[in-house]
């Protein structure tokens, strides 16, 4: 069942507002593809931080991994104290990080565009769902959107499933999401952007600014 026509005429008078400086953090994402490896590799690494931690925290512990030389040459037990404090579950997610740069380095360089089809998005995050440690289908959606690869997947977390409720696509915040599950409530959100004339990518920016009230990756 759709929202009812009020609520949507809401949400499409606020995308009007925020459209240009949503398109511009997905113009910004785009130019990703052609950044280098290690560029991409640090957006990686942001995305296995983000469980459970605010976005914002994950942005300054990886800036602050690469500063340091830790990201791309620090063992696990040396990164894991740097992550202390500032995400959770830092042993976890340290080495998840290592395990990440044993995937993708082809000796002393990064070699991650090469292993990635970037003809078919939805082949890319089930493979990155697959091989990488840490990552769920909302963490590897997230990776490929901000590296300009989202324009047809959503990033289900908790910010859009509350809006999702909202706005009566689902009835209840699962507790859980399983893959079966992840992509039925994708379609669902594929379906209402489609109605409400905002692309998927950006009713997800949308939906995040809503809840924090900025805009970010």
């Amino acid at each position: 069942m759709f929202p009812r026509h009020s609520i949507m005429e809401t949400l499409i008078s606020e995308y009007k507002k925020k459209k240009q400086q949503i398109k511009k953090s997905l113009k910004e994402f785009r130019g990703l593809r052609n950044a280098k490896d290690e560029d991409i590799f640090q957006e990686l690494c942001f995305c296995i931080l983000t469980p459970q931690t605010k976005a914002l925290f994950c942005d300054k512990a990886v800036k602050d991994l690469r500063k340091s030389g830790l990201l791309f040459k620090g063992d696990k037990d040396t990164i894991s104290k740097r992550l202390k404090g500032k995400v959770r579950f830092h042993n976890n997610k340290a080495e998840y990080i290592i395990a990440a740069r044993k995937l993708f380095k082809n000796g002393r360089t990064f070699d991650i565009k090469n292993k990635l089809d970037m003809s078919d998005v939805l082949k890319i995050r089930n493979w990155l769902v697959k091989n990488v440690k840490g990552l769920g289908y909302k963490e590897a959606s997230h990776f490929l959107r901000n590296v300009g690869l989202g324009k047809d997947i959503a990033i289900i977390d908790r910010h859009v499933l509350e809006n999702l409720k909202k706005y009566r696509l689902i009835n209840e915040i699962p507790s859980s999401i399983s893959k079966k599950k992840y992509i039925d409530i994708e379609n669902e959100i594929r379906k209402f952007s489609y109605r409400v004339k905002i692309p998927l990518e950006e009713l997800d920016l949308l939906f995040w600014s809503k809840q924090t009230g900025f805009i970010f990756k």
